[in-house]
């Protein structure tokens, strides 16, 4: 009679072991308005104290950089920037540039980096790729348009820009919503094949928190639509401020971003 084998225990392959990659979303701080910069400070050590952040995202308006004809503007950058950096540590991060920087592009620039690009979502190992558009004036600028159409069918994305763009069914006052011309140039713009892996937008400016889950438009079934409002004082309610926490799975070949938000009075 033959001896029993015992059989070893198999080892799952760990590249088939759910990743899940921490972020942030923070929207219009306005840094340099009223007492926006220490609402700033209280709030943003919050959105990093789980200590497991990989990545924060800026929406814009950071800065009012725009106020008095720009006068500030330098000072108001600084702030915001020197902030974010004590705070972070290092902790990755990008900021969009809202209505409010505007007229201040070439600091805007020398503080905070390109207006539109895109990069590696930290801790996907490229396979999402984060991307950033300029609509700081109401309208995509040509290269945001130029960048949506060069997306290819390789990769997963996390779009943000700062003004929300008109879905169905969406709640923030319409003086701050992207017109409908500038909301289908947007979604037309990316190719049809690319369009199932939009995993998530996020927009700012309405100075409130919205979400719409499916269907934002004809074609992207499956992309999350988000306005992320308020981590500042203007236009804020102590009550509404706060910011997304989020959280991006990767299961095998399944991606799919969960967000919360948190509020901080």
């Amino acid at each position: 009679m033959k001896p029993q084998r015992t059989l070893k225990p198999r080892t799952l392959n760990p590249l088939l072991k759910a990743q899940v990659i921490h972020f942030a979303v923070v929207g219009d701080s306005h840094v340099g308005y009223g007492n926006s910069s220490s609402i700033f400070k209280n709030l943003l050590p919050k959105v990093v104290s789980s200590k497991n952040k990989r990545f924060i995202i800026f929406g814009g308006d950071n800065a009012q950089a725009g106020a008095d004809h720009g006068n500030h503007a330098d000072a108001y950058y600084k702030d915001f920037k020197d902030t974010v950096t004590k705070t972070l540590g290092s902790i990755p991060y990008k900021a969009s540039i809202g209505n409010w920087e505007a007229s201040t592009r070439p600091l805007f620039t020398q503080y905070l980096g390109p207006v539109t690009g895109q990069m590696n979502f930290p801790g996907t190992q490229g396979r999402v790729k984060y991307v950033w558009l300029d609509c700081a004036l109401g309208e995509f600028s040509p290269s945001s348009i130029k960048l949506l159409g060069n997306l290819d069918d390789q990769h997963y994305y996390i779009i943000d820009f700062h003004w929300p763009l008109k879905v169905a069914g969406i709640t923030v006052d319409s003086s701050h919503v992207l017109d409908q011309t500038e909301t289908t140039k947007f979604f037309k713009a990316i190719p049809p094949k690319v369009r199932d892996r939009v995993l998530a937008i996020f927009t700012h400016h309405g100075h409130k928190f919205y979400r719409k889950l499916t269907n934002i438009y004809p074609g992207y079934a499956k992309t999350k639509f988000f306005v992320c409002g308020c981590s500042g004082d203007y236009k804020c309610t102590p009550s509404g401020r706060g910011y997304y926490d989020a959280t991006l799975t990767i299961n095998g070949s399944q991606f799919s971003i969960l967000v919360n938000q948190v509020k901080v009075i």
